[in-house]
């Protein structure tokens, strides 16, 4: 599966589980089970109760994702539907 097929979202860390796995609530409304991905996890940024962070879903299985980016506090995210490669 291609990365053009993986789903991005924004959501809220609302539980910290064992083993780097988050309970994520979504902007749209489900939670979600996802796990810190392997980059972040080498730099060891460190992901707390109430971030705002970005999601990558499977469209497999949607109940489960990896966590990509943590936004800082105060940091707007950027809107995910915006593409700047048409310019």
């Amino acid at each position: 599966m291609s990365s053009k097929d993986k789903i991005e979202a924004m959501g809220t860390i609302i539980e910290a589980l064992p083993d780097m796995k988050f309970r994520v609530e979504l902007d749209e409304g489900p939670e979600v089970m996802a796990y810190v991905s392997g980059k972040m996890r080498r730099n060891f940024i460190r992901i707390l109760l109430g971030d705002r962070v970005k999601v990558e879903l499977s469209p497999y299985d949607p109940t489960n994702g990896r966590i990509t980016y943590r936004y800082r506090r105060g940091q707007a995210p950027r809107d995910l539907n915006d593409d700047d490669d048409d310019e």
